[in-house]
């Protein structure tokens, strides 16, 4: 270890928060521009009338050039039959390809151009015109006759030479939604069942090795290993031979080399074709290990030779302190504006991305069907969530968003031993029982369940701040994921869209909320915890638990023990006079340097330990100390491993009531960590 002065090459600075705002009379919070406009939208769609015709027939689909491709082109027939009402000269059915994730919108006008489509009929009589209406949504217009029950129209979706684009996203269950107007008063409605195809995965791009975090001398572990293609899809079709380079004190279950004392051990495994591209891997630690372990790893293809590598996340090995468990808290399906189904999306949390934990929290109303209005969505959700959940090994939780476009998006997450008991519990945020914030929490009373603000400070709608939170039912708030970061406007990484200065997480600490800090992807690709490998941004949480259970996981976020990452999994072990992280700490005691809860700990003194899978650029301490002054930074940063591990000692006196303070790990790639504030009261 060589030690860094602040001022050298680790920079450790301290961002000093000034006095609260100076809030107008009435302590209002910056104008929002909240989306009325939406809800009304929205409402107004439900007590739209729907004639008997519309969202009559049927539709099935044909794969035309094999299976679909993630990114790649291809060409699809989708017939649809019509019902018993047939559709009216003037009605039309609609092809709407899935609006989110890069299908080709359909369209009739250029024949080389991606997405072109042919449409025909089997209907003597009927004449058929087409336009696109909006991205990936085309009108097929009835006219000359009514179609009449049973006949046929037919949509050849990428009819040309360069075919139509499939989701960059794989998944199974990939829906081309069809929609009838059978009367022509422009009304449309999905028909029972669209059909659907699944997308694969592109060829192998990359390696992924996942270890955890935390673990005990003499453990058993997982190391996930998973080969991805170019936009993060798992499970592609792969063979060869894993090598790996175990450190010493690791070994394989199972082997009888034992630990090798001071060198790395080559270990080979096969990767056959049926593993598609993943291999958990087990591990035993002996119990003389200790400090940090990184395995690293190379596929050797069966064909082509050394191919893709890797080096895993660090791995803390100690007989001390809580474990960490890395979970992403929100996720949307193809069952609203997503990809993979629920329990695909939980598969590859626990298979590819090795988290902890996660959950499934698709939009109440918003997407192409709304959970809020069909039981069997939120049905899927909780059976997957319960499917998956094993406590100890994997911990599978249901959730939704409340997709709020006047109060601000959050998302809730139930944590009952049975995702059953939140059966009756989707909240919708356009019921007017439950369209304010204080509404959802009083709905929320009597069950374990937990919401959480996200995109708080920006697009594409920014939270109400207005309504304070109550701790029991929002102790965390979402401060990093895919839209970026909304801490503060010089938050490292990228920061969310068009963000409402006085909006941020900080002004809210600044008026006296006590809110801890976790990270999630937010993600809509299907790939829980690894959000950032196709965003510029991604998010995570670390949560400090030894129970990996709903209710330790609860427990843990209850006190804050958390902390953020916008995707890197890097270990930060920090206390203030003994508290750890997230904690209440009585400002007196700190003031006056009186005992903490851990004896012979360093009093007013701030202990930091930061391990990250990259070279760590700088350590930020942001405070406010509350009536208190500007206290001195005095210290030592002691950095090794290529500065990717670094430890510090910083007294930091002076903390009164409504005081705060919380660390930020910086990598030189961008990578960040935000620890939740220790708070004085």
């Amino acid at each position: 270890m060589r030690p860094f002065r602040f001022a050298a090459a680790l920079m450790l600075t301290v961002v000093a928060c000034g006095p609260a705002p100076d809030d107008s009379a009435d302590g209002s919070w910056p104008d929002r521009s909240p989306r009325h406009d939406v809800v009304e939208e929205l409402r107004a769609d439900l007590l739209r009338p729907r004639a008997e015709a519309d969202g009559g027939g049927t539709a099935t689909v044909e794969e035309l050039g094999g299976p679909a491709v993630a990114g790649r082109p291809g060409s699809w027939r989708i017939v649809y039959r019509a019902g018993p009402s047939g559709v009216t000269v003037g009605g039309a059915v609609y092809l709407q390809v899935s609006p989110f994730w890069g299908w080709s919108t359909p369209q009739v006008e250029r024949e080389a151009a991606v997405g072109y489509t042919l449409i025909a009929t089997d209907a003597e009589g009927v004449d058929l015109s087409a336009e696109t209406l909006d991205q990936q949504l085309l009108a097929v217009h009835v006219g000359g006759r009514p179609l009449r029950e049973g006949e046929r129209i037919e949509i050849t979706y990428g009819a040309g030479p360069a075919g139509a684009l499939a989701d960059r996203y794989a998944e199974r269950e990939s829906r081309f939604w069809v929609a009838v107007d059978g009367d022509g008063d422009g009304a449309r409605e999905l028909i029972a069942e669209s059909p659907t195809v699944d997308v694969m995965p592109g060829p192998p791009a990359g390696l992924l090795l996942h270890l955890p975090s935390t673990a005990r001398p003499g453990d058993e572990i997982s190391l996930a290993a998973a080969l991805v293609d170019a936009a993060g899809n798992g499970w592609p079709t792969a063979a060869g031979t894993l090598e790996l380079r175990l450190p010493a004190g690791v070994s394989l279950v199972g082997s009888n080399a034992g630990f090798p004392a001071g060198v790395e051990r080559p270990v080979s495994l096969a990767l056959a074709a049926e593993d598609r591209g993943r291999l958990v891997v087990p591990l035993r630690l002996s119990a003389e290990a200790a400090g940090v372990i990184r395995v690293r790893g190379r596929l050797v293809d069966a064909e082509t030779g050394p191919g893709f590598e890797a080096e895993s996340n660090p791995l803390l090995v100690s007989p001390a302190g809580r474990r960490i468990l890395w979970a992403d808290l929100q996720n949307h399906s193809g069952l609203s504006d997503g990809s993979a189904t629920p329990d695909d999306l939980l598969r590859y949390a626990r298979e590819v991305a090795g988290l902890d934990a996660a959950a499934v929290t698709d939009h109440d109303h918003w997407g192409m069907r709304f959970m809020d209005g069909e039981p069997s969505i939120w049905r899927r959700t909780l059976d997957a969530a319960d499917a998956r959940n094993e406590p100890g090994r994997f911990v599978a939780l249901a959730g939704y968003e409340w997709t709020n476009w006047v109060e601000g998006h959050r998302h809730v997450v139930f944590f009952e031993p049975t995702a059953e008991a939140a059966a009756g519990l989707l909240l919708s945020s356009i019921d007017e029982r439950y369209d304010e914030p204080r509404e959802l929490w009083a709905g929320l009373e009597d069950v374990r369940a937990l919401t959480f603000a996200h995109h708080s400070a920006g697009a594409p709608i920014a939270t109400d701040w207005s309504s304070p939170p109550p701790a029991g039912l929002e102790p965390v708030t979402e401060i990093v994921s895919v839209h970026g970061s909304s801490e503060a406007a010089d938050s490292p990484g990228m920061v969310v869209r068009n963000a409402l200065a006085g909006n941020f997480v900080r002004d809210a600490l600044d008026r006296g909320y006590r809110l801890g800090f976790v990270g999630s992807s937010d993600g809509h690709d299907g790939h829980p915890g690894l959000g950032h490998l196709a965003s510029p941004s991604g998010g995570v949480a670390a949560i400090l638990s030894d129970e990996l259970t709903r209710e330790g996981i609860y427990e843990a976020l209850l006190a804050r023990r958390t902390y953020a990452t916008n995707g890197p999994r890097i270990v930060v072990r920090a206390s203030y006079a003994g508290w750890p992280i997230g904690a209440d700490i009585p400002a007196v005691a700190a003031a006056a340097g009186a005992v903490g809860p851990i004896a012979g700990v360093p009093q007013q003194t701030l202990v930091v330990r930061a391990i990250a899978p990259g070279k760590i650029t700088r350590i930020e301490v942001v405070s406010r100390q509350g009536a208190a002054g500007a206290g001195a930074l005095t210290g030592e940063a002691l950095c090794g491993e290529g500065e990717r591990e670094c430890s510090l000692t910083v007294p930091l006196p002076g903390f009164r009531a409504g005081g705060y303070l919380y660390l930020r790990v910086v990598q030189e790639d961008g990578g960040a960590a935000w620890t939740s504030p220790f708070f004085f009261r």
